[in-house]
């Protein structure tokens, strides 16, 4: 079985796409068939030739892109007018349809002119086959080929109608007028469709590598994992690598949405498609372009397309039966008033007749708006979300989050920073200074015993004596002795000195109640206190304690702000956990929970409060993940292990995403719900209004393509979304 692959030209609505879609899964051995609208590809499965298949699409009126041609889509010009107009005068069929609009103008001025009705009546009749012909030929070949009516057949059966009933300057203006809206909904959607190939804009092409002393511009998909690449000041990366030579600002935002540049050293990683600030880097590349950062969130985003919301798949389910339903009740109109109630076909010069009434209703009833409301506006939220950092595997996550009730937080790496950090420090002769030399003494020794250690403790102390800039001012400790896991000890400029809990220093040492005092409120808040002798007594205590993020209390707050219910569930001891949760403004702590707990409280949070979010890192806690209903990690621009086990995943190490992602996704649903309404309650107004006999079929046409352009642009409004 074979895969073939083609872009797709002459895609102007969602229902075309469904069409085409169709026509193609129809065809002999044509396994499956998938077309994306939004990126106008179609991705075949089977043995079927290539040759035949752009044989029949271009039976049914669209083309093939093969790479060739004009470099520039109109669609693209920051002048939407200006683009707009290069966008028609490309287009054939409009090209067909504004010369028959000369024609029906040439007509009109002759009639005017007096000039016989017959040679009137003839030009305006080859308008509206020079116009209608394209459309007539696609809506007979769908006929034909999937047996559906699509808005192309049912403009020809209202072009047709128009005829019969005499209205033939109507009937040219009602093609024109539709092929016009036609390419100015198709131009929309392409600009649309724009906000998807932004995320792919930001794929570099090339890249320096440096080979034996030289550097070579070669294109991406040449390099290879352990390649060296030079990337220049403002240069893009152009693959995920680890720095060997050179520290930069890296500006992230293309990944993380992080606002402000990320200071990166030799050793750290780097990712596609971020933005290299003003120092110089030689990076050595880790992975290939198919499996690089960016690559993997275009290919996520472009997948989530097809991962439809409940709305989205209720919308298209209806669609299925509302089309045909109203070519019948147009029948209907059309036929019993005239024969029960003695009512007219035809129109007269006093009322329109009930043919033309049906006209109208068949055009009106085409559900190209209410099929493109959902999906439009799903693709916008998707882009704008892949831009600032966040991942959604799906329209149906977006629209789930929207309705999350509770959101329960990991502690450890999420809610803190995962790893222990000294909060406090306090010698026996503090002078009480921001700047105290001896808690900085006590420091320093502290260093000296513990420089050597790969405890998190012990590294904590390490990371505050290079802050604070006491690391040379004792030797090493030598002599080192480990003390049953309660402490160390060792000799410091021959000095014995110990560092260690509280309960060993209850065993062996005199602890000055100051101290002792110290040492039991750091405790009381959840915090690991250690204490040092110098040999000759007791100087003072160290508190270290797992810190919460900077942003958790903010992030917190605002999801309280939304009326969602915030918890922690967490396997540490219920003090730790309740400082953490106290600090960052959670609504309830659930504290000693082992992984089965987790998923058991998930549960209970379900019963209690409605749908629940768990966050996480993507990688712990994979049974609360899973049974939630919706799971959202963080830090996926480093974790392949967070793009593959979430439902959402903020890309940067960091939550503070999080309350975007959750009115960006209400704010999406609210667009939906105003497209649909609008959608709906639209076709109804003109079908009254066709029903009463007051609505012109030109009317119909606009409020058709009227409405789907408004939905298109009302959608498109998720691509401009920022946080309130």
């Amino acid at each position: 079985m074979a895969d073939l692959t083609l872009k797709i030209t002459g895609l102007d609505c969602l229902e075309c796409a469904k069409g085409l879609e169709a026509s193609v899964s129809r065809m002999d051995r044509v396994e499956a068939a998938e077309l994306q609208f939004f990126n106008a590809t179609l991705r075949v499965s089977g043995n079927v030739e290539e040759r035949e298949l752009r044989k029949l699409i271009a039976s049914l009126g669209y083309g093939v892109a093969d790479g060739e041609g004009e470099s520039h889509d109109p669609a693209e010009e920051p002048n939407a007018l200006l683009g707009f107009w290069r966008y028609i005068i490309r287009r054939v069929e409009t090209q067909m349809a504004l010369v028959a609009g000369g024609v029906v103008l040439l007509s009109l001025l002759l009639d005017w002119l007096g000039i016989p009705g017959w040679l009137v009546i003839g030009l305006q009749i080859g308008a509206l086959v020079l116009a209608g012909w394209p459309i007539a030929k696609s809506g007979l070949v769908n006929l034909w080929v999937n047996h559906t009516f699509n808005i192309n057949f049912l403009m020809t059966i209202a072009g047709i109608g128009a005829v019969v009933i005499g209205e033939y300057a109507e009937a040219a203006s009602l093609i024109l007028l539709f092929d016009l809206a036609e390419a100015l909904e198709a131009f929309t959607n392409a600009r649309a469709r724009g906000a998807l190939s932004q995320l792919t804009a930001l794929t570099p092409t090339h890249a320096l590598r440096l080979e034996k002393g030289h550097e070579d511009l070669v294109p991406v998909e040449k390099l290879a994992i352990g390649d060296r690449i030079l990337v220049r000041p403002g240069d893009r990366i152009p693959l995920d690598g680890v720095i060997l030579e050179g520290q930069s600002g890296i500006n992230q935002a293309p990944i993380t949405g992080e606002s402000l540049p990320v200071w990166k050293n030799a050793g750290e990683e780097v990712f596609s498609g971020t933005v290299n600030g003003s120092g110089q880097l030689i990076i050595e590349v880790t992975r290939l372009v198919a499996d690089s950062t960016l690559h993997r969130i275009i290919e996520m985003v472009t997948e989530a397309q097809s991962r439809q919301s409940q709305s989205q798949k209720f919308i298209d389910k209806f669609a299925q039966y509302y089309t045909p339903a109203m070519v019948v009740l147009a029948v209907l109109m059309a036929t019993l008033p005239p024969l029960f109630l003695g009512e007219p076909f035809l129109n007269t010069p006093e009322t329109r007749g009930w043919l033309h009434r049906a006209l109208v209703l068949l055009v009106i009833s085409c559900p190209c708006a209410l099929v493109i409301s959902t999906p439009v506006t799903m693709v916008a939220s998707l882009t704008k979300a892949a831009r600032e950092g966040v991942l959604f595997k799906g329209g149906v996550f977006v629209e789930s989050l929207s309705r999350m009730k509770a959101f329960a937080f990991d502690k450890t790496g999420t809610l803190t920073h995962g790893q222990p950090r000294v909060v406090e420090s306090k010698d026996l002769n503090c002078q009480g200074a921001s700047a105290c030399d001896a808690c900085d003494d006590m420091l320093a020794l502290a260093y000296a015993l513990e420089r050597h250690s790969t405890h998190p403790l012990s590294q904590a102390i390490v990371e505050e004596a290079e802050k604070r800039g006491v690391t040379d001012c004792y030797p090493a400790a030598t002599e080192l002795i480990a003390r049953g896991g309660l402490g160390l000890e060792g000799t410091v400029d021959g000095r014995r000195m110990t560092i260690g809990s509280r309960r060993l220093f209850q065993e062996e040492h005199n602890i000055p109640p100051i101290v002792d005092a110290w040492v039991e409120a750091a405790e009381s808040e959840g915090q690991t206190a250690m204490l040092l002798c110098d040999g000759q007594g007791v100087r003072g205590f160290i508190a270290v304690a797992d810190t919460p993020r900077g942003d958790a209390h903010q992030v917190v707050t605002a999801l309280n702000a939304m009326g969602a219910y915030t918890v922690m569930l967490t396997g540490d001891n219920a003090s730790v956990a309740n400082v953490v949760g106290r600090t960052v403004g959670l609504t309830d702590v659930r504290a000693g929970l082992l992984p089965g707990d987790k998923q058991q409280a998930v549960a209970k949070l379900r019963e209690e409060h409605g749908s629940v979010a768990m966050v996480g890192d993507g990688i712990n806690d994979a049974p609360a993940l899973a049974s939630a209903d919706l799971g959202i990690a963080m830090g996926g621009g480093g974790s392949a292990q967070a793009m593959e086990t979430a439902d959402v995943v903020l890309m940067a190490d960091s939550i503070d995403k999080l309350p975007f992602a959750v009115q960006l996704s209400r704010f999406a649903n609210r667009l939906i719900r105003q497209n649909i309404l609008f959608s709906l309650g639209s076709k109804l107004l003109v079908a009254v209004i066709a029903f009463l006999g007051y609505a012109p079929l030109w009317l119909a046409v606009l409020a058709d393509m009227g409405v789907s352009l408004l939905v298109t642009l009302n959608g498109l409004r998720a691509a401009r979304f920022r946080l309130e």
